[in-house]
């Protein structure tokens, strides 16, 4: 693969110092960095060591130093409340050193953690934003998460002030946070020194009422009102700007630690390489702030490269139809916009035939992207069709902070592979490895996906609290690695294949098959809308597939009938190796609020094992429909 992106990718892995040395000069810092890259104590690495800078500076107050404040910074998108409002760089800025202000007279300041509990509104950007103006760390927990959840981020963080608000908003159901909030500090070992809690008056009687402790509980008007603005205080490029903690852990949660210096530096190259934004474009990520994809593309990373971002408080259906992204798009003038699959599914299930976008002008519209989980060709088909722009999937996960693999449109676009990423992207060297931790022989033979130490710049220096950890989670599997938990390929033209999680890799009668490519077939189908495969437990061949099929709307046949038919297409496709001759029809698939499909629960039910009750999830009681649906096949036995 010769071109302008090969070129540019091969001199970021052979010359890492010039590369990234260049790309940082990018970037405001009050004291230049002594080295670019220090990796002389693998696994951890040291980008722009010795170097200072502020995030806040470089996201808000350096555009409006350089004559850009009058630029829209952030529009507000609320379909549940109705509410769309825009803030300048310069009104957004002075609106998160007024809060940068009230935490300081709280206490923050430089090191201290903030914990961010917040729905989607302004007021969680602002705070995200005030937190780092004052060198301080935030970790920003997704609103609504159960009090236990909250409880043990709480006391890992330790954080000084929590900022919350009364309520969220889930479609049309009213979720109050205040008493998760009570709950969670009143569980915790540790007692924040103050809770700044954000109240919703535009709900009216459907806001609930938040009963306030006295001493501890400050609302944010009162919290604000008089205060001093805070200036930028300079950290050292290693000092952290977040913590992030994943999901679904059980006993101290892990949390991702974010260096600032390489996580500048990483997002202001990659929203105008990975993402073709430029200064004063309008790009939409409709994700939440409690994800990374939130951290990373609502926040940061366009507000760093100097564009517009768009903070929306919805979803891809029912706020108030599956029109919805249409519509955002077209008011706001959209030129790109990054969500998860599972949102253009549930698109594609209620209006197949995209009727709804014919009424909305998306002709500013130039890219749609894609990331969260593994994007089945049919939707990527789907929507290539529909949007008539590139549609353009990229991988990557919380500890690493931008794309991994990617097609990087603001260098140059390559050749689409259905299934495929793309190429992994400047700076990060990837292998696909065997067992043993060699990497494979021959292009097309599956693997676990890892990165080359060092990592690039962006990625977690370490986790919060805990070294060893870090080394024990992610480079003890595959010395000189990081180990993504991911499994795939890398084909012919060096193109990236994401098939599963590893543990998503089962062994059939000493067979390794993915079960991502059983739901590419099954995806196929044009009756079935959305669908997972786990591997179940069984006593002849070790594990077999077993599938679930989410139907589309005002399908004739019977159920017996479709399943019928995609096992026969799993045989036709992939063989009779798959042994895949099993499947359930449901209403809906266990899923968390950010739309990935909880696989590794549904093994678990259909295996009769216990599990923990996954943090995330969105809706419990569809554990219980997985249940019963599997019961009649003689799954699920054990309670």
């Amino acid at each position: 693969m010769a071109g302008e992106f090969q070129a540019i990718y091969d001199r970021s892995i052979s010359d890492p110092n010039g590369f990234w040395g260049e790309v940082a000069e990018d970037v405001v810092w009050t004291k230049r960095w002594d080295r670019v890259l220090n990796h002389d104590t693998p696994p951890f690495t040291r980008w722009f060591d010795g170097g200072e800078l502020n995030t806040c500076y470089n996201a808000l107050d350096r555009h409006v130093d350089e004559g850009n404040g009058e630029r829209t910074a952030l529009i507000y998108d609320s379909p549940v409340t109705g509410v769309v409002d825009r803030f300048t760089y310069r009104e957004l800025r002075d609106r998160v050193a007024t809060f940068a202000g009230a935490l300081a007279k709280r206490g923050v300041g430089k090191g201290d953690r903030v914990i961010i509990y917040m729905p989607m509104v302004p007021e969680a950007v602002i705070a995200m934003l005030a937190t780092v103006r004052l060198g301080a760390i935030h970790s920003v927990v997704f609103g609504g998460f159960a009090a236990h959840e909250l409880a043990v981020r709480i006391d890992d963080a330790t954080p000084k002030v929590i900022v919350s608000a009364s309520c969220g908003i889930e479609g049309q159901r009213v979720i109050a946070y205040k008493p998760l909030l009570d709950g969670a500090i009143e569980q915790a070992k540790h007692k924040p020194d103050a809770c700044i809690l954000l109240p919703r008056p535009v709900l009216g009687e459907r806001e609930p009422e938040m009963a306030r402790v006295e001493g501890r509980d400050v609302l944010w008007a009162d919290a604000t009102c008089g205060v001093e603005p805070a200036e930028c205080v300079p950290v050292g490029a290693m000092d952290p700007a977040y913590i992030l903690y994943t999901s679904g852990t059980t006993g101290r949660p892990k949390g991702v630690v974010r260096p600032t210096g390489s996580h500048i530096v990483a997002l202001r190259w990659s929203i105008k390489n990975v993402y073709g934004i430029k200064p004063g474009d309008v790009f939409w990520t409709a994700s939440d702030v409690g994800w990374v994809v939130g951290h990373s593309y609502i926040v940061y990373a366009p507000l760093i490269g100097g564009a517009t971002t768009v903070l929306y408080e919805g979803k891809p259906v029912g706020t108030p139809d599956a029109g919805a992204f249409w519509r955002v798009i077209s008011q706001h003038k959209v030129k790109a916009m990054f969500t998860a699959p599972t949102a253009l599914r549930a698109i594609k299930k209620e209006d197949s035939q995209a009727k709804l976008l014919a009424q909305y002008d998306i002709s500013a519209f130039e890219a749609q992207y894609l990331a969260g989980e593994r994007c089945d060709p049919d939707t990527l088909k789907w929507a290539q069709e529909t949007l008539k722009v590139p549609v353009i999937d990229n991988w990557w996960q919380t500890e690493t902070g931008w794309p991994i693999a990617a097609n990087c449109r603001g260098i140059e676009l390559l050749p689409f592979k259905p299934g495929s990423p793309t190429h992994p992207c400047p700076g990060w060297q990837v292998d696909i490895l065997t067992a043993e931790g060699h990497p494979v022989t021959k292009p097309g033979e599956i693997g676990a996906i890892a990165i080359k130490l060092p990592m690039a710049p962006g990625a977690l220096s370490t986790l919060w609290g805990s070294d060893e950890r870090f080394v024990e989670s992610y480079m003890s599997e595959f010395p000189g690695y990081y180990q993504t938990g991911d499994a795939g390929i890398r084909d012919e033209d060096g193109y990236i294949h994401v098939m599963a999680r590893t543990d998503d890799v089962i062994n059939v009668a000493g067979h390794r098959l993915s079960t991502g490519g059983m739901e590419e077939v099954l995806s196929g189908h044009p009756d079935v809308a959305e669908c997972a495969v786990v591997g179940v437990a069984d006593d002849l061949k070790g594990q077999v597939p077993l599938g679930f099929l989410l139907l589309k709307d005002g399908v004739n046949k019977t159920h017996a009938q479709v399943i019928a038919e995609v096992v026969q297409r799993v045989r036709d496709q992939i063989g009779p190796v798959a042994a895949f001759k099993q499947a359930t029809v449901v209403n809906r698939l266990p899923k968390t609020r950010s739309g990935k499909i909880l696989r590794a629960t549904m093994q678990k039910i259909a295996d009769g094992e216990p599990f923990n009750m996954p943090a995330t999830i969105d809706d419990p009681a569809i554990l219980d429909e997985i249940r019963e649906a599997l019961r009649p096949m003689g799954y699920a036995k054990a309670e």
